[in-house]
């Protein structure tokens, strides 16, 4: 599946923000690409394309590609609740990002990697899909051949951040998935209501 494994720097300078995570490349430029990026007057932008650097923000953050964000927001906006937030929900229960929040990579693109690889298991089971969407109680872990990669090691001993929704036991590098966050508990900046009015029109 096709993915955008352009510089990851030029993606951040476009939305103003480091969304990948620690860049510094991004704090030494943090102006919009181009040649004119630093200088450039820029008009004031429309509605639709605020919307839509919205929900490209949030596609590159949680790297979905359209198609499978489409589906996403027809899931979230026929379940109960609030669709955007529903749809962050989504986004944070997918089994990479939790790898990612867990600690066990410092990126998500890494995280999705350690489980197409075969790296990481829930609930016991080998799991190869990145989007598989967790359930309150799934115990992610990764897999017994894997726990001395240095990768992964490295990635455990600078791991600083706890998110409540989360449980973690570094003695068998494993945790739980405790619950679906709520949107408080969501530290991305993202608007979801902007993607939601995108969708609706």
């Amino acid at each position: 599946m096709a993915r955008y494994t352009g510089p990851k720097t030029k993606i951040a300078r476009k939305f103003g923000e480091a969304i990948f995570g620690d860049d510094k490349s991004f704090e030494k430029r943090n102006y919009p690409p181009g040649q004119h990026g630093n200088t450039r007057r820029r008009g004031k932008k429309s509605e639709y394309a605020i919307q839509l650097a919205e929900k490209q923000k949030t596609k590159y953050t949680y790297g979905i590609l359209e198609r499978q964000f489409r589906n996403m927001f027809k899931k979230a906006n026929a379940a109960p609740g609030i669709t955007g937030q529903v749809l962050l929900q989504m986004c944070e229960s997918r089994l990479d990002n939790v790898v990612y929040r867990m600690g066990i990579s410092p990126t998500r693109s890494g995280a999705r990697q350690l489980v197409s690889h075969r790296h990481i298991t829930v609930n016991g089971e080998k799991v190869n899909i990145p989007s598989y969407q967790l359930k309150p109680g799934d115990v992610v872990a990764v897999r017994e051949k894997s726990k001395s990669l240095s990768a992964i090691n490295d990635s455990l001993a600078n791991a600083s951040h706890v998110y409540e929704w989360i449980t973690w036991n570094g003695e068998k590098k494993e945790g739980t998935f405790v619950s679906i966050p709520e949107r408080i508990q969501i530290p991305e900046n993202i608007n979801e209501q902007l993607i939601v009015e995108l969708y609706s029109k």
